[in-house]
C-alpha cells in the first residue's frame, strides 16, 4: 500500500485516479479548492484536503505531503478561466507542489501536462491557449531541474469515451486523442513502475495494453 497525494483532485483525471488507487488499496489524499467538493471526494475512498493551490505557498503544502510515497499534480486552471490564472495554477501550482514535496522528503512525482506544449507557438496564437502551452512547458521545464525522481505525462486531447486500456506512449507521439479514463489508469501504472521516473512521454489512445506500453517507452527512451 502506498499513500498518494493528488494535487487537483477534483478534476475529472483525478478522480477516476482516486478511484483506481483506492480499489487497489492505496491511501490517496486528495488537495482541492473548493470546499463544496468535500463530500464527493471523501465518497471516493479519499482523504480530503482543501487547500488553494493557487493562494497556498509551498510551505502551507508540506504537511499534506509529509509521509506520501509519491505526489501527482494534475491541477489545472480548467476552460473558461483567463491567461493569467493559467500561470497561476498550471505553472506555480505545479512548482510550488514540487518544492513542497522536495521539503516533506517525497521524491516521486508525477505531472499531468499536454501534448505538444514543447513545439513552438506560431505567430498570433490565442492569448488564453498561449499562456496554458507557456504554463504547461515551463512547468515541466521547471520540474526536470528539480532532484525529484519525476515522470511526466502529455495526454492527447482529452475524451470522456469508454476507457480502452490500449494506448500509445512515446516520446512524441504525434496528435490524437485519449480517453481521461485512460489516463488515469496510465498515471496508476506509472506510480508502480519506478524505472519510469526521469521519462517524459506524450499518450494518445493506440493498440498497446498501458503496461506493455510503458515497458516499451522506458526500453525506447
Amino acid at each position: 500500500m502506498s499513500r498518494i497525494v493528488i494535487v487537483g483532485g477534483h478534476g475529472s483525471i483525478a478522480r477516476q485516479l482516486t478511484g483506481i488507487l483506492v480499489e487497489r488499496g492505496d491511501e490517496v489524499v486528495s488537495v482541492f479548492r473548493n470546499p463544496a467538493h468535500r463530500a464527493e471526494i471523501e465518497a471516493l475512498g479519499a482523504e480530503a484536503v482543501v487547500r488553494d493551490v493557487e493562494q497556498a505557498s509551498a510551505s502551507d503544502l508540506v504537511p499534506v505531503m509529509t509521509g506520501a510515497d509519491a505526489v501527482v499534480f494534475a491541477a489545472g486552471a480548467g476552460p473558461g478561466s483567463g491567461a493569467a490564472r493559467k500561470r497561476t495554477v498550471d505553472f506555480d501550482g505545479s512548482v510550488k507542489s514540487a518544492a513542497a514535496a522536495a521539503e516533506a522528503g517525497v521524491s516521486r512525482f508525477v505531472q499531468v501536462s499536454a501534448i505538444g506544449v514543447d513545439t513552438p507557438l506560431e505567430p498570433g496564437a490565442e492569448e488564453v491557449w498561449a499562456a496554458y502551452v507557456e504554463a504547461k512547458r515551463d512547468a515541466d521545464a521547471a520540474l526536470k531541474r528539480t532532484g525529484l525522481d519525476w515522470t511526466i505525462l502529455r495526454p492527447g486531447a482529452l475524451t470522456d469515451d469508454e476507457p480502452t486500456g490500449l494506448v500509445t506512449l512515446a516520446a512524441e507521439t504525434g496528435p490524437g486523442s485519449i480517453p481521461r479514463a485512460d489516463v488515469a489508469a496510465l498515471l496508476a501504472a506509472v506510480l508502480t513502475f519506478p524505472e519510469t521516473a526521469g521519462h517524459t512521454w506524450e499518450a494518445i489512445a493506440g493498440e498497446t495494453a498501458i503496461p506493455a506500453a510503458i515497458a516499451a517507452a522506458v526500453s525506447a527512451d
